[in-house]
């Protein structure tokens, strides 16, 4: 899988649900790996502003993702945040 950059958390949002469904993996099936409710996966993937930090991280885990924060390059000034 390619690393990807993400400015926004509907771009979160949309490469959760692209990384699990890649994965064939249903938001329940998700959900069971890491203790959270279905419920707490569809948040995640489908209005990310209303998530715990708490469950994006058991996400990333049940994806088998990891967050890597770098400097933002000077070329990319997209005006979002």
């Amino acid at each position: 899988m390619e690393s990807q950059s993400i400015r926004t958390p509907m771009q979160l949002a949309m490469v959760l649900g692209g990384f699990r469904k890649k994965l064939k993996m249903t938001q329940k099936q998700a959900s069971l790996k890491v203790g959270l409710y279905p419920k707490s996966i569809s948040a995640l993937e489908n209005t990310p502003g209303t998530s715990s930090i708490e469950s994006l991280f058991k996400l990333l885990s049940a994806l088998g993702l990891e967050l890597v924060l770098r400097p933002k390059s000077s070329c990319s000034s997209d005006g979002e945040w």
